[in-house]
């Protein structure tokens, strides 16, 4: 049996809860949480945290801790069958939709609207648990560029997941050589099982997606493709902040970079750590809370040998994994 708990919650805290959760994420057999709307009309929310075992009252007043609209609402506690675990907690994952991309999991597959450009990602390999708006706010800017005419011939994606960025950039530029890496091999075996699933080709030549284990930029592959007119990173602020001088100096003069994962509060030092290497900022996408930054490789800049980045993120934020 697999166990359930439910909570009403509101918006602003299941919009909360698309980021990190240190508690939860401390907790021994963290559940999964996911959030859903029960009704457009009301604005009503609940909050679904999953776990294999029944929970006790610790991780119960930890969970109710993450909805504080619901205190003195006792949490809805429940037994599922463990065949249900993977279409329930799929129910809380609601697809993205971004420009003309509509990512979703199999729950929604007979969902897909006309014309759109679509991918499957199941509830298993997380494409929004950590990062909706992060996921959304990338594939908007991917689209934005397409749409205003940018056509990048060699493009890497850092920290890629799912690989879902990397098969959004091959969606709208069939000819360009992309590669896509992670610092965990356990990202690239799952993106190479989502390429199958979405018809996205591998290999090394245009229109065909390279794959590589590595922290950052750090592979001999990704350095002889450099340099690149593209590189997206979705990861975190720290990571981002210690890989300015690294991702300047895989891109090209006149290149672009996506970058995401950051809060509102981190973007001056992200966005400093990347002026002091050559880029300019040149649009914000995203959400409020979770902006998107479009930067732009000052083509006066040229290359240099590598330099220590000015904001050096501490050894815990070394993690170059996407969301």
């Amino acid at each position: 049996m697999s166990w359930i708990v439910s909570l009403p919650c509101t918006r602003a805290e299941a919009e909360a809860l698309s980021g990190e959760i240190p508690a939860l994420d401390a907790a021994p057999e963290a559940p999964v949480v996911v959030t859903r709307e029960i009704d457009e009309d009301a604005g009503t929310w609940q909050l679904d945290a999953y776990m294999d075992d029944a929970p006790g009252d610790d991780l119960l007043r930890l969970i109710q801790s993450l909805a504080p609209s619901a205190k003195g609402i006792a949490p809805t506690v429940a037994e599922l069958p463990e065949e249900d675990w993977v279409t329930l907690s799929q129910q809380g994952l609601e697809p993205v939709r971004a420009g003309r991309f509509f990512v979703h999991t199999s729950s929604y597959a007979d969902r897909v609207p006309p014309g759109a450009t679509s991918f499957l990602i199941d509830a298993s390999q997380a494409f929004g648990t950590g990062g909706h708006d992060t996921t959304a706010g990338c594939l908007a800017m991917l689209d934005r560029l397409a749409r205003a005419g940018a056509a990048p011939r060699n493009i890497a994606d850092i920290g890629t997941g799912t690989g879902l960025l990397a098969f959004a950039a091959m969606a709208l530029w069939p000819r360009a050589r992309v590669i896509a890496s992670d610092i965990d091999p356990a990202s690239i075996f799952v993106t190479r099982d989502n390429a199958a699933i979405n018809d996205v080709p591998l290999g090394r030549g245009g229109g065909r997606l390279a794959l590589a284990v590595a922290p950052g930029t750090d592979h001999p592959a990704i350095r002889h493709r450099a340099p690149y007119d593209l590189v997206v990173a979705n990861i975190l602020a720290g990571p981002l902040i210690t890989l300015a001088p690294d991702i300047a100096a895989a891109t090209a003069p006149g290149g672009r970079a996506i970058l995401a994962g950051l809060i509102a509060r981190q973007m001056d030092p992200v966005l400093a750590a990347y002026r002091a290497h050559g880029f300019r900022l040149t649009a914000r996408g995203g959400s409020a809370e979770w902006p998107c930054l479009l930067l732009t490789k000052r083509r006066r800049y040229g290359y240099r040998r590598k330099e220590r980045a000015l904001h050096r993120a501490s050894p815990s934020d070394a993690s170059f994994g996407s969301w």
